[in-house]
């Protein structure tokens, strides 16, 4: 009987002896020294965010190029995910117009004690804050938008509930908001005692909170008995 090797047996010994080679060579590889990786670091910006707003979005992470030996650099890129993010804080956020890369750093750096962090890719990160303020806006039923069956009258106040409202946001956007607001009244030929949740008409601005976003608008009607006199 031949006890030469199927041609089966030999690819699985070839196979083998590439998983082997690739591994010895991985091995030696990543104790090598000297490699350099770029990584997503998340960031987290501390201000006093009662008196400031950011005026466009800040960065939740930063890209850092590090360099060190080939095992700690692959376990920071799995790892670098579930990392704290590094704080940095703005004393004075309508004077910090951007982020110095040299300063962040040397904060970065503390998060990678087994690497070298050389620089952050960018140079410098653009910054804007402004004061946030707050205005009280009133709410009104635009009454001359109200349309009557005919022979029917207004016979209460038209009620708003909220008839104030507050916004609050940067300031060169809030300085824009009108004083009042006057809620239009769509319905056609009323003709029975009206309550309705109206949405509020707010000039949109995903940088503005506003405490109400409805009002509740409502006043009574009364049919005549005889024609109104004519008026000339």
């Amino acid at each position: 009987m031949s006890t030469t090797p199927s041609r089966k047996s030999k690819l699985k010994a070839f196979a083998v002896c590439i998983l082997a080679a690739t591994f010895f060579w991985l091995m030696t590889a990543l104790n090598k020294d000297n490699y350099t990786l770029r990584l997503d670091y998340p960031i987290h910006f501390n201000y006093d965010d009662s008196l400031y707003t950011p005026i466009q979005p800040l960065p939740n992470r930063v890209t850092v190029n590090v360099s060190g030996d080939g095992w700690n650099l692959l376990r920071k890129s799995w790892l670098t995910f579930a990392e704290r993010p590094v704080q940095y804080t703005i004393l004075n956020p309508q004077l910090s117009s951007s982020i110095n890369s040299t300063s962040l750093v040397s904060q970065i750096a503390e998060h990678f004690p087994d690497v070298k962090v050389n620089y952050v890719v960018a140079d410098t990160f653009e910054l804007g804050f402004e004061k946030k303020i707050s205005k009280i806006i009133s709410i009104r039923a635009d009454s001359l938008s109200i349309n009557l069956r005919p022979g029917h009258v207004i016979s209460s106040l038209i009620n708003t509930s909220p008839s104030l409202i507050s916004v609050e946001g940067p300031a060169s956007i809030i300085a824009d908001y009108p004083d009042t607001l006057f809620v239009p009244i769509t319905t056609p030929k009323i003709q029975n005692n009206y309550d309705e949740i109206i949405p509020l008409r707010i000039p949109h601005s995903d940088k503005v909170v506003a405490s109400h976003s409805t009002v509740f608008v409502s006043f009574e009607v009364a049919r005549l008995l005889r024609p109104l006199p004519d008026q000339k």
